[in-house]
């Protein structure tokens, strides 16, 4: 067996250029896997990071209802939970550690000479808890506040650099939001982009009632977050959302919710489709480099066997077995391919991080994808290269030495 692989490995030698250009199909292809596996399981590896970062146990409930390419969300659709809608869920729903709603307005906050377009977000005072937001410094308001629709806030990491610098504790000074006064009782520690990409930190919470009542002026919600008390009661806190705001709601037996509950694995399922989608198109163009590159080691080793006709019609005629010759011509086509696989794992280990680098797309390289790639090289090498070899160990002695 040694034997076979060492006189492979001096027929590849003998032409070097060659032998590269017909690996490099395989080269490409092997490279295009571990790079499209690697960006899609980036992908998935942030988009999980940051739905965790969301809260834990946490379930969302959305206004509307809507469906894109087979998946369900509300997204975008006009405000249809109301205060009432909250009061029933705080009051009927079992298993639930915190509830708060969210009313949005994107406001012009300034403070002294500085000031800053930003998402200014009504919620309770278990928002927090809800999101497992902790605060850096100050206090978080209480219902009390809520209640009262005091002009108090938390002050996001980004917006209180904005407006107050870096390093600077922001609590007790006073912004104007819509050139209302608001004082800062606590800062939050910083938690990044959010699932959509957006900078979490960039944002002032403000009891709802003050948004409703003093910013924005809405009677309705667009989301309210439910923090179940563990994994185990997700689906059953689901379960008892629906059909309390079903019923709130009056909607029919067989008719369409207009609202939307999903909890933090379906999140990520929404926006982890994309991915695969990407991940799949990437798998096709690299399935076709490596096809291409297979049917390259199939050309190169049929000239190698017209090439080598009296060398095979020698050994045979020595005592060499027709099985022998096809072993030979095998292992050829097999260590042309595993060695273009070898390469194009290696191209891809460097051009994964390369794109992080370059473009600050996440990219993590998965050691079943290394194995999966290995192992397709291996068999394109067996495929590709099983006929020219068996084509070399059908011929006949005596045609084989007159061929010139």
């Amino acid at each position: 067996m040694f034997a076979t692989l060492r006189i492979a490995l001096m027929a590849i030698r003998r032409n070097v250029l060659r032998s590269f250009l017909t690996m490099l199909g395989i080269i490409v292809g092997i490279a295009a896997v571990i790079v499209g596996v690697s960006m899609g399981t980036g992908a998935k590896a942030e988009v999980d990071k940051r739905i965790a970062g969301m809260g834990q146990n946490l379930i969302t409930v959305m206004s509307g209802n809507m469906t894109r390419g087979g998946v369900r969300g509300g997204f975008g659709m006009a405000p249809n939970l109301s205060t009432e809608d909250f009061d029933a869920i705080r009051r009927e729903i079992s298993q639930v550690t915190a509830v708060s709603p969210e009313a949005r307005t994107s406001a012009q906050v300034a403070s002294g000479n500085q000031n800053s377009f930003v998402q200014v977000s009504g919620v309770s005072d278990e928002y927090i808890v809800a999101r497992s937001w902790v605060l850096k410094s100050g206090e978080n308001f209480t219902a009390a506040d809520v209640r009262n629709a005091s002009k108090i806030c938390l002050i996001g990491a980004t917006t209180a650099k904005t407006l107050f610098g870096e390093g600077i504790d922001p609590v007790g000074q006073a912004v104007r939001i819509k050139n209302a006064p608001f004082t800062i009782v606590g800062l939050l520690e910083a938690k990044g982009s959010g699932s959509f990409g957006q900078d979490q930190d960039d944002v002032l919470l403000v009891p709802y009632t003050s948004v409703m009542k003093r910013l924005s002026g809405d009677t309705k919600f667009r989301s309210v977050f439910v923090q179940a008390e563990s994994p185990d009661a997700i689906p059953v806190v689901q379960e008892q959302l629906t059909e309390l705001l079903r019923r709130r709601h009056k909607i029919s037996d067989g008719k369409d919710d207009d609202f939307m509950v999903r909890n933090q694995q379906e999140t990520s399922d929404f926006f982890n489709a994309n991915n695969r989608i990407m991940t799949v198109l990437i798998g096709f163009f690299a399935g076709i480099s490596l096809v291409v590159g297979g049917i390259g080691i199939m050309n190169i080793m049929l000239v190698s066997v017209t090439e080598r006709t009296r060398e095979i019609g020698i050994r045979l005629a020595v005592g060499a077995r027709g099985r022998d010759v096809l072993l030979q011509f095998l292992a050829e086509a097999v260590l042309l391919s595993v060695l273009g696989g070898g390469v194009g794992i290696a191209v891809g280990y460097w051009l994964a991080p390369l794109l992080t680098q370059l473009f600050q797309f996440p990219t993590l390289i998965s050691q079943s994808s290394v194995i999966l790639a290995f192992t397709v090289s291996a068999i394109i090498g067996i495929v590709f290269g099983f006929f020219p070899a068996l084509k070399a160990a059908n011929l006949d002695p005596i045609d084989a030495l007159r061929y010139e």
